[in-house]
């Protein structure tokens, strides 16, 4: 009896091993031999490995960052800066024996980034990262690196247009900043503290900031894409990996990023560039006013119904302005057909006109709409007041 219950236990055993092996290696043999042990089998088919990461559907923006990022690029550049002699040596007393100290003349390195807009060798990036620098290096992803040359600025955008001589070079894929929304998923690519190529996500937070800084054309679009010291000049994509605006400065007051960049839109970054590539400069239409904002107050005063437009605070004598009529405490509520809704409205619209053009411009003067025609002048460098 002993050895037929030891035989029995083998054959058990042998067959439980030859079940584990086939379920292990050739599971479907025994769905479709009608497997005797279901509920072991149905634990061995619920087991799932995780799903690749190239599965369709899985949250990736590796297709835009991989789009734009060849296209994105380090600037470093140098400058000599004089050093002022110690204080103390102003001292009338200390001068008698130490003479009058020279100024000592050091080089002061800083870093960027920038885009590459054009097969001909064209970077877009900000003024302020190339401004006064004697000596610009541009470092591509491929790594290849070359020397640049200044082709533009624009202060009053923030923005520079440089130049290098190399071929086979990647391009950026402009988009449409003008559709962008709050919401709209963005990346930022950059070189922030000079750690290399990085990319940031985050959302766009809002469009059409003003009131940022001493820039004179503001439009900027928002974002919480972490954007730090080195981003500037950088990219802002959308997830197709379009160019949506350049990346030019930060909310901070640790000088880190708190989750408030801004950049500044494509729309008006290609104006800029094709302005300078093709006349050396920025030329921008101007009619002679300064402006002033309408607060509800003002509005109230003036019997306004909205606190919307830009009142005329001054007219500069003999200017396009002055010579269609327009006068002081007019405001300004339409140009071209286009709504003016701020002094900055105002100033952007003005500025996208071509000098010597006739520019319909439509004011309110005592509550009566009044339709102006107006010859753009071209506005003068660096000037605040239009």
């Amino acid at each position: 009896m002993k050895r037929l219950w030891l035989l029995f236990a083998q054959t058990v055993t042998v067959a439980l091993a030859l079940w584990f092996i086939v379920a292990t290696l050739k599971p479907e043999w025994l769905h479709h031999s009608g497997n005797s042990f279901p509920s072991i089998q149905q634990g061995l088919n619920g087991i799932r490995s995780a799903p690749s990461s190239n599965s369709p559907g899985t949250a990736s923006y590796r297709d835009a960052a991989g789009k734009a990022m060849p296209s994105v690029v380090n600037i470093y550049t140098s400058k000599e800066v004089k050093r002022q002699h110690n204080p103390w040596m102003n001292d009338p007393f200390l001068k008698r024996f130490f003479g009058e100290q020279p100024q000592r003349e050091e080089r002061q390195s800083s870093l960027g980034s920038g885009v590459i807009v054009s097969t001909s060798g064209y970077i877009l990036t900000n003024n302020h990262v190339v401004e006064s620098a004697d000596e610009i290096e541009v470092a591509l992803t491929d790594g290849r690196k070359a020397s640049a040359k200044i082709i533009g600025t624009d202060p009053e955008t923030d923005l520079a247009v440089i130049k290098i001589d190399l071929g086979n070079l990647p391009v950026a894929t402009l988009g449409n900043s003008d559709q962008a929304q709050v919401g709209d998923v963005v990346l930022a690519i950059g070189n922030p503290y000079g750690v290399g190529q990085t990319v940031t996500m985050g959302i766009v937070s809002a469009v059409g900031r003003t009131n940022l800084g001493d820039n004179g054309f503001q439009s900027f679009i928002q974002t919480d894409a972490a954007v730090n010291p080195g981003n500037s000049g950088g990219a802002l994509i959308d997830v197709n990996g379009n160019l949506l605006g350049i990346n030019t400065a930060i909310y901070s007051q640790n000088g880190g990023s708190v989750g408030i960049g801004f950049a500044i839109p494509i729309a008006s970054a290609r104006q800029v560039m094709e302005s300078i590539i093709s006349q050396g400069q920025v030329v921008r239409g101007w009619i002679g006013v300064e402006l002033q904002e309408i607060t509800p107050e003002l509005a109230d005063s003036l019997g306004l119904k909205m606190a919307s437009g830009a009142i005329i605070a001054g007219v500069v004598r003999d200017g396009p302005a002055f010579r269609a009529g327009i006068k002081p405490i007019d405001i300004l509520i339409d140009v071209e057909g286009k709504p003016v809704r701020s002094t900055n409205d105002m100033l952007n619209l003005v500025s996208q006109l071509k000098p010597g053009s006739n520019a319909k411009i439509k004011i309110l003067r005592n509550n009566n709409e009044i339709l102006l025609h107006v010859v753009i002048g071209k506005r003068p460098q660096f000037k605040k007041d239009d």
